[in-house]
């Protein structure tokens, strides 16, 4: 009879999530964004957001929740109940970084979530104000072996996805180039642009008018890949044996344990719209690299990420804070 009764329990248990999964979602689904609006990411998630809702036939309901790097917002997904109805979009920075930089996290960015997919990756720039006497990165790096110390670069912050993508260069190239952090990327490209530093890390769209002006010299490419706005120019990992920027992504997660056919059916439309033939060039041209991976694929890439930033923030001395 035990037998029996465990038997019925489980084929119930089975129909329920079945059922929860074909009428999915009966209602709107929140979204809880890391990131201030009007930032890249959430300009991007707005953008094909209302594509995403009519696939899905409910709306998406999106809150901005940028606090402490989205560590705040994270922790609240986190607990929430995985019914698909309340996601979190987010960066590495409240994914990956925070759990080697903070010790009062409450939550494990792989353990504690659901990946659901990667939106893109941003295309991201080493750029150099014009007085710096170099016009490839091969050369920038030759002056700064040649003048430790007197070359600055600027990111958002101590611990920043760049501050750290600048220290990984920094390792790989083997040279001594001073960190400055400012309170947010535009003050620091600006910072660039008026020569009070020599240069900056960023994404793509926070230098581009610059370039197109001369006020700034794009030496290279971070990524894996070349960009098509300027395909000449080459990938760091190119000129620096040894150099890998650690993932980084725009995605959607949701918290953990949610039931594979609903992971399946938003991983499916967000997809879909991603890769349409009329959004993903907007996206290219915007300055993305459309990713737009399945549930598994976006848990390797946030594995690999914690490795790589694990290695570069232990090999930079960087401790966690309390």
């Amino acid at each position: 009879m035990q037998r029996l009764l465990g038997c019925l329990g489980l084929l119930l248990a089975s129909i329920a999530t079945l059922t929860h999964a074909q009428t999915f979602p009966a209602k709107p689904v929140r979204v809880i964004v890391t990131i201030p609006a009007g930032g890249a990411a959430d300009v991007i998630l707005r953008m094909v957001g209302p594509r995403i809702a009519e696939g899905l036939g409910q709306p998406l309901i999106l809150e901005n929740r940028p606090a402490m790097s989205g560590v705040l917002a994270s922790e609240q997904v986190a607990q929430m109940a995985p019914d698909g109805y309340n996601l979190l979009f987010t960066t590495p920075s409240s994914q990956i970084t925070v759990k080697f930089l903070s010790k009062n996290v409450r939550y494990d960015g792989e353990r504690d979530f659901t990946p659901i997919t990667a939106f893109v990756e941003p295309v991201s720039t080493l750029v150099v104000h014009p007085s710096v006497p170099a016009n490839s990165l091969k050369e920038l790096i030759d002056y700064a072996k040649r003048n430790p110390g007197k070359l600055a670069y600027g990111t958002p912050g101590v611990g920043s996805v760049f501050h750290l993508v600048g220290e990984a260069f920094k390792q790989a190239a083997g040279v001594d180039i001073l960190h400055v952090p400012y309170k947010g990327t535009i003050v620091a490209v600006n910072d660039v642009v008026g020569g009070q530093i020599q240069m900056t890390l960023s994404a793509l769209p926070n230098v581009r008018p610059f370039l197109a002006s001369g006020k700034l010299k794009l030496l290279a490419w971070l990524g894996s890949k070349r960009f098509q706005v300027a395909p000449n120019i080459p990938t760091a990992g190119e000129i620096v044996p040894g150099f890998e920027q650690p993932p980084s992504w725009f995605g959607m997660f949701g918290p953990a344990k949610m039931q594979r056919p609903v992971v399946q059916r938003l991983n499916s439309e967000m997809v879909k719209v991603l890769t349409a033939a009329d959004m993903k060039p907007k996206l290219e041209e915007m300055g993305n690299f459309v990713i737009a991976n399945s549930s598994e694929e976006f848990a390797v890439l946030v594995r690999k990420g914690s490795d790589l930033f694990g290695k570069v923030i232990s090999n930079a001395g960087i401790k966690p804070e309390d």
